[in-house]
Order: structure tokens, then sequence, then C-alpha cells
């Protein structure tokens, strides 16, 4: 027998975005998808379990409806179509296409009159139809044939409303009773008014001894009171109400049964869908095929999803292993203007890595992998130097290697991994991740290749459970497949940066992209390979004299607590100072019971008890020494003696470099503990350490965005901002600012970019909150345009959905639409912070791609060594000191001019050592 299924689309659209408001699933370019995802995940229910025969999905227009001409006002009080949800109105329909489902809409006609229409039609015929919809008003159709199918809520099943279930639901005995109920208690989800003061249950009540709406405005006599005059007051409304709220049965749809059929899906189609969107488990779910493996950690889930491979995608790659065809790829590669490279080594060192092969890749499914031999050194040089784009994937390693092997290469360069970073920088941006997400293609992975089918896995694996290059000897794998693997990768890089070009031409971050980002790159790779020396006597003086101080302050904890205990032990801390010391009298307390005796609990304790003092120096000594002082001889590079860290781009979604292997960014600056590790850092023998500092240059990018002349003026006049501020603030002269006064104007200036508010102001400076609130409204009251500013920052970013820096580089901010007021919050602390600290990392890259420029260009020995936050560090040989600062500095101030002629100032110093420098 036919089933027929009308799904009511806008209604389950809206309830699977609104569902996962708080938690929205996002696909890896920042996507809403929750909509899709509900929506896919409810057809799939249907039809898996109820075995449809025919079925169509039915939409609203933007066109209005006979219902808006009766009355203006219907669904008037609706807030307008959230983006994200508009946005993803159009891919459920592509969704309903690739499973050849009619999608059902005509201009004038709500999605609830088509269903009504088409059920009634059905009705008429006997054909079971099934109206699946959340939406109660469509409660009115239900008949011997026409049930209501609601989606579960929560993992729970469907619930069918029928005839039988008529009373129990709502009340009444007949369908269209449903429509005088409307019409009486009104419908606030549609401004449907009804009378007013008469609710559900008073309906209810009516129609079961009226009958109807008509049979009430008949008997108005029977009534009493104010119920009486409310009902004869409001009989016009009470009809348009019933007439509103009455579904059309007869709309000019001509879609047939025939339409309706339910027939074969598009496969292919749907694949592409799912795996655009990154709907893993619902792929799982749908073709029952377990391929990828990435975990992209989204709320959907991370169930595998069917993808394309080597094996089932026609391809040609070439090894280039005879003298012919080495010449034949190499005169191919001399006519590029552009062409993708990938470089095959024995591990990850860049100063020790053996260099086995390169692959290339110019055109889609087509490869190249070259065995690596010294004698093709020349011929490589004169290509990695020509003028053409050079693409890779994650290129800096790659830049790395080859330049240890005396190969560098010469720009511009074209990363993917960089591209999607700028593009979606909250995603992941592994290659395999991106191929799979972008390309739906699972490349093969290194430990498959690495395992003879013939031979025990031990013998490419230094343990059979490892699987990182740093443990298979990649000189074990049979040439052939290596160069299968190496020219995949080189042709999965290629087809990436086409998609990925496209995306940034189409976006404002192709400039990003073409001016900062790309050639940016080379610069880190030399900067990382020169590296800096480290004195090992000074870091030994360091650890004995923190040592010293650690034992010290261990000696005095005891005593202030009165007798000694574990101070690594948080349990043991937490006894000491809420137990006995009673420091609080309610402590706060971890979700296991334990008092809490974190840093800002500690810090939130600062001046109540000398412990807590002693406790704060304490661990961060500890801290200092084991992270630093005793681990930083480990990074010294054996060849060279020096230390490199390894620098990355965009980990931060501001664009703020980043450093591990050590991470020297987190070096502490304020202490006096954290300030001597920085002693250890030397210059080369006969040169100095350079060192070249943005001057409060997060302020001087906040003056100018947010055009406040009276800090402007401060900065053109080179006035200290901390005490310009604090005088205004306190309404004193400079002269008379405190120092007390100038480190809180100090601590607003630099809290109110990462939105400070009075409670932390008053942790800070361990003030009254009252007092600190006073301070911030003082400081909103003499800088009235930064709060406007803030203010016009999160409402143009709630509008487009992101904010971008003065260089035009853009971070998107879904979370300022949530409900939840502490994720807003946050987000909304990001959006102001952003264009503020974005600018100033765009700055500092554009003045050290100049300077790396300058330095090439005179051929120096002098040398950009780090990047530290706002600082730049160089090896300066003091023969060039007189002719190269001041353009270092020319180049820093002017690297990117802010808006409105604020300055900006360059602090420098020369030493034996980083801190004698700084």
């Amino acid at each position: 027998m036919p089933r027929l299924f009308l799904l009511d689309g806008m209604a389950l659209v809206y309830r699977a975005h609104f569902a996962l408001m708080r938690n929205p699933i996002r696909n890896s370019k920042g996507v809403n998808t929750s909509a899709l995802y509900g929506f896919t995940n409810t057809l799939l229910t249907i039809l898996d379990k109820e075995q449809p025969t025919h079925l169509g999905v039915a939409f609203d227009t933007s066109a209005p409806t006979p219902r808006h001409e009766k009355y203006p006002q219907y669904k008037a009080q609706r807030e307008d179509m959230p983006e994200e949800l508009a946005a993803a109105i159009p891919g459920v329909k592509k969704l309903c296409e690739a499973f050849h489902i009619p999608v059902l809409e005509i201009d004038g006609y709500e999605a609830d009159d088509l269903i009504g229409t088409l059920a009634t039609r059905a009705a008429k015929e006997g054909i079971d139809t099934y109206m699946v919809t959340p939406d109660k008003d469509f409660a009115q159709l239900i008949g011997p044939h026409t049930y209501m199918w609601k989606p579960g809520k929560q993992g729970s099943d469907r619930e069918i409303i029928g005839l039988d279930d008529l009373h129990t639901v709502w009340g009444v005995q007949d369908p269209h009773q449903i429509i005088d109920l409307l019409g009486m208690m009104g419908d606030s989800a549609d401004n449907i008014p009804g009378i007013p003061g008469i609710g559900p249950k008073t309906a209810q009540k009516l129609i079961e001894r009226f009958g109807s709406l008509e049979g009430l405005l008949a008997n108005t006599d029977q009534l009493k009171g104010k119920q009486k005059e409310k009902v004869v007051e409001n009989a016009e409304l009470a009809r348009l109400s019933k007439d509103l709220a009455t579904i059309i049965v007869d709309a000019p749809i001509n879609t047939g049964w025939d339409d309706l059929k339910l027939s074969e899906r598009d496969d292919e189609a749907v694949r592409a869908i799912f795996n655009e969107n990154e709907f893993r488990s619902l792929s799982k779910r749908l073709f029952g095929e377990s391929v990828s493996t990435v975990d992209d950690g989204k709320a959907e889930g991370d169930s595998p999803v069917a993808l394309k491979t080597i094996e089932t995608t026609p391809h040609t790659y070439q090894l280039a292993d005879t003298p012919e065809k080495q010449e034949a790829l190499f005169s191919a590669l001399e006519g590029l203007g552009s062409f993708c490279f990938d470089i095959e080594t024995t591990s990850l060192n860049r100063f020790n890595a053996k260099l086995l092969g390169i692959a290339f890749s110019w055109k889609e499914h087509e490869g190249w992998f070259l065995p690596y031999d010294p004698s093709q050194h020349a011929r490589l040089l004169e290509i990695f130097s020509r003028d053409c784009e050079k693409v890779g994937h994650n290129l800096k390693y790659d830049l790395s290697v080859l330049l240890s092997h005396e190969l560098p290469v010469r720009g511009p360069f074209f990363d993917t991994m960089l591209a999607h970073a700028l593009l979606h920088p909250d995603s992941k941006h592994s290659m395999d991740y991106l191929s799979e997400t972008l390309l739906g293609y699972r490349p093969v992975a290194l430990v498959d290749i690495a395992k003879e089918p013939e031979t025990d896995a031990d013998d490419l694996f230094s343990h059979a459970a490892k699987k990182d290059k740093k443990e298979i000897d990649m000189e074990a794998i049979p040439l052939a497949r290596l160069a299968e693997y190496a020219a995949e990768d080189a042709d999965v890089t290629w087809q990436l940066s086409q998609q990925l070009r496209k995306e940034l031409d189409d976006s404002s971050l192709g400039k990003v992209h073409k001016t900062i980002e790309s050639p940016l790159l080379p610069v880190l790779v030399r900067m990382e390979m020169e590296g800096i020396r480290l004195d090992p006597d000074a870091l030994i003086q360091i650890s004995g004299r923190l040592q010293s101080r650690i034992d010290e302050l261990g000696r005095s904890i005891t005593e202030l607590a009165g007798r000694a205990f574990n101070l690594k032990s948080p349990k043991q801390l937490g006894q000491i100072l809420f137990d006995e010391l009673k420091l609080v009298e309610k402590p706060k307390k971890t979700k296991t019971g334990q008092f809490k005796t974190d840093e800002q609990t500690l810090q939130s304790l600062a001046g109540v008890h000398p412990i807590i003092e002693a406790i704060l120096e304490y661990r961060e000594a500890t801290k200092l020494k084991s992270t630093y002082v005793d681990t930083l001889p480990d990074h010294l590079e054996p060849s060279t003696g020096r230390i490199h860290t390894h620098f990355h781009q965009l980990v931060a979604a501001t664009g703020r470099l980043a450093s591990t292997d050590p991470n020297l960014q987190n070096i502490p600056v304020r202490s006096v503990n954290g300030r001597e590790i920085r002693r250890a850092f030397v210059p080369r023998k006969g040169f100095k350490l350079l060192s070249c500092d943005y001057s409060q240059v997060e302020l001087r990018v906040m003056a100018a965005l947010a055009e406040d002349e009276s800090m402007i003026e401060a900065f053109r006049e080179d006035r200290d901002i901390h005490t310009a501020t604090a005088a205004k603030v306190w309404g004193v002269d400079d002269d008379d600012v405190t120092s007390e006064q100038r480190r809180g104007s100090k601590m607003v200036n630099f809290g109110i970019i990462y939105g400070i508010s009075a409670f932390g102001l008053s942790q800070r400076l361990r003030i009254g909150r009252a007092e600190a609130a006073e301070i911030i409204d003082n400081y909103f009251k003499q800088y009235p345009s930064i709060q406007r500013f803030m203010e016009r920052t999160i409402e143009t970013a709630r509008e487009t959905g992101y904010v971008e820096t003065l260089a035009g580089r853009r971070r998107s901010f879904p979370d300022l639409q949530s409900s939840n007021a502490t994720i807003r919050g946050n987000a909304e602390r990001a959006a102001i912070n952003t264009p503020i600290q974005g600018t100033s990392a765009d700055m500092i890259k554009l003045a050290m791609i100049q300077i790396d420029e300058l330095l090439r260009a005179r051929n120096t020995d002098t040398k950009l060594l780090l990047q530290i936050h706002d600082e730049l560090i160089f090896d300066l040989h003091p023969d060039e000191s007189d002719a190269l600062l001041p353009e270092i500095i020319r180049i820093m101030e002017t690297a990117l001019p802010l808006p409105g002629g604020v300055p900006l100032k360059v602090d420098h110093g020369t030493g034996n050592n980083w801190l004698e420098a700084h």
C-alpha cells in the first residue's frame, strides 16, 4: 500500500538549528551545519524505519501570503531568520535533489498549505499520509488516512498522532475543532491574536460546551462577567484568528503521485554533500563504509566516511629513475609557472635528515618522484631558483631540509597548510584531513606503505606499535612504493592548492596570504636555521640561584604553615590554607570535593596572608627551573651548538607567531626570576645581541582604531601613556600621578584590550571591586571613543560574523550569536581584542619581511634570530650597527602605518646577552 510522507522543511530545519544552538555542528570551514545535519538525520530515519513509497519536502517562500494581506501583523513578531540558518536552506534543497525528492514551494503559499493540499487529495484516494512536522497546527488535518509524524526529542522515538490520539493530546473530538481552538486561544508562534484572556484549557471547555467558535459566538448570552465581555468585544478578532489558523487545502500545486514516488538516490551526489559537510556518522549510517580514520573532533562525531582512494582513482605517477626520465622531468619543470613539490626524508630533524627524493606535481592525478642523488644538485638548484610559484604543504619543513642540503628555494610560495589555516583558523590543517574534507579522497598512510606484505613489519619498525616517520626505516621501503606514496602526496597537495586558491581569491584574505604569510615563510626558515647561541655556564649559575631560592621559599612556607607538608600536593596545601589557617570562610572546591589551590584562586588571596605570596613565587621558581633552565640544554642542536625553535605562523587565530621546541615566547619577563633566564641567551663571538621592541604597540593600535584624539595626542607628544591615562582618570596633573595610580592605569590600559572586568581589575590591583569599577567607569568617561569602538566592534561582528585587522586578516565569531551568556561574553572579548592584537601581529610580520630583504640585499653578517611577541632579536655585527640600526627601526615604524597619524615607536638596546639588550 502507498505510504506518503510530506516533510515540513522549514519547521524541521528551524528545529534542528535551534536544538543545537548552544553547541552547533560546524565543519572545518567553520560553516554551521546543524540544520542540514538535523534534517538529514530525520530524513534517514524515515527512509530506514517507515518505508515510504512517496515523499516530498515543502518550504515557505519569502513572498507574502493571503494571511499577510488579511492581517499584516501575521508572524510579524518573528525575528529575521538567522543568517547561518538561511545559508543552510540551499544545502537542504540540494540534499533533497540528490535523494531525488521533490521540493514543494509556491509563492503566496506556506509549506503548511502545500502539505495540507496534498494530504487532503491523498485522503480522498485512501492513501496513508504522514505529515512530518513538530508544528501543532497540522492536527486539524488528521483523519482516517492522515497522521502527524513528530520527530523525537533528545534521542527519543518519533511520535505518531492519529484520530484516536486527538482528544488525549488536544482535548477535542474533531480535527476541525483544532482550528476553533486556535481561533479562541490564538497562536503566539504565528502572532495569531485569539481572544484575550482565553488560554488552552478555557478554549477546550468552551469547545466542549458550544462545539465550535461559531457556536460560542452565537451563544454569548450564556456567558458571564468578563469572559462574556471579552468574547463579545473580540468576536471579529476571533473569526480572523480562526481564518489565519486554517490551513489551505486547495493550493494550486501540480505535483502528482508519480512525481512524489520514491526513486533511487544519486549516491555520488549524496557522498559529495556528506563529504563537504563532514557528516561522517551519517555517511557510515547510509553507506556502511569504513575508510577514513580522520577525527575532526566535531559534535557530529568521528565515524568514518566513504572516500575515494588511490585504488579507486585513475592516476599516472612516474618514477624518474633513469637519466632519460630525469631529463624529461627537469625539462617539464623548467617551463612551468607553478609546480608542487614534496620531499621524502629519513627523519624529521631539519639538520641531519637524509634527503631520499622529491615528488613533483603540476596536474591533477599526475605526479613524478625523483630519487635524490647529489649529482642532481646543480639542476635542482637551477629549478628551485627560478622565479615561479612553489606549492607545498607545511613548506617550512621542506624548505629547511633543502636549505641544509644547500638547496635554497626561491618564492613565491603557496603553502596549503597556511592557506587553510588563514581561511579557517579554528580547524585542523593536516594534509590527510584537508584531502578527506575538501577532495573526498583518502591518501595512502605512511604506516601502510612501510609494511612489506611478505615480511614481518618489525623489519621496518623499531617496534611494531610505532607509526611515526621517526620510527620507520624509510630507506627500507621499496623505491616503487615510496614513489607512489610521495607522488600521491604532491598530487593531492596540488589539487588542494587549486581549491584553496579559489577560496582565497573569493575572500579578502587573498591579500593577507600574498603580502604577509607567504613572504614570511622563507624568513622564518632562515631564522629557524640560524638559531641562537646558549651559554650553558650561565644556565648552571641560574639553576643554582633558583634552587637556592626554591629551598629558601620551602622553609619559609613550612614555617608560615606551622608544620611540614608536601608543597607539590594540592590536597595538602588546601588543608593548610583552609582547614588550618582558615584564610577563607567558604573556600571553593573542585568537583571531587578538594579545596581549590590553582593560581587564580591563590592570586585572589594575595595580601591575605604572607604564605600566599611565598607559594606563588615558589611555584613560579620551580616551573621556571623545570620548564626552561633544566631543559633548554636538551634543545641544543649538536651540529650547530645553538637553539633552533620552531615558529608557527597561524597557530593563533589572531595571526601572532608562536614557538615550540622550545617555547621561547612564554619565558616570563615581569618577574626577576623570569628575566634572569634571558642571561643565558648570548650572541656569537664578536657580535652583540640587538633587541628592537615595539613600544606599547597594542595601545597605539587601539587608539588608532578607536580614533581617540586624547590618547593619540599623548602618543604624538611622546608622553608616558600610563601616566597620561592616570592623570585623566584621577583628574590630576601628570606630575602629581602616584606610582599606584600609574600602575592602576597601566593595568586598565592593557586590560581593556582583553575585556577586563571590575572583578579582574580588583584582583590584579588588590583593591575592592567597587573601587575597580569606579576606575573603569572613569576610564571610559575620559576615553569615550574607546568604549564606542568596543561596542561598534561587537555590533559589526555580530552583523557580519567576523572582525578584521587593518591588513585585512579576518576571524569569524559565530559564538556571538550564542544564547549562552558565558560563551557569548568570551566571544565578545575576543572580537574586541582580535583587530588590535591581529593588527600588531600583521605589523611585525611585515617588518620581518622587509628587514630580511634588507639583510639579504646587503649580504650582512647581522642576522635576524627571534621574534618574541613585539620584539625582534638580532645577532648584530658591531661594524654594521651604524648603518643597519636606523634602517631596522625605520622599517619597523613604517611597516604598517596606523590611521590618524598615530606614531609607532621602537625601543632598542644591545648587550652581551638578551637581558642586557632588552
